[in-house]
């Protein structure tokens, strides 16, 4: 768990200074950049938050 929210943060900050860049320069394609790690960064948070409903919900026999 704690590398999740190690990776949140690093996406976190590195959308922020894509942004941030963006500002700064005029250069769209910071913008485009950030863009996408945001919505890979959604789709991987999905997939996590998915696979812990189905570990609460699916019973596995042991």
């Amino acid at each position: 768990m704690y590398v999740l929210r190690l990776l949140a943060v690093i996406l976190v900050i590195a959308i922020g200074g894509g942004l941030l860049l963006a500002a700064v320069t005029g250069d769209k394609r910071y913008l485009a950049f950030s863009w996408r790690l945001f919505r890979y960064g959604i789709v991987f948070a999905l997939v996590v938050f998915a696979l812990l409903v189905l570990e609460r919900v699916a019973v596995i026999p042991a």
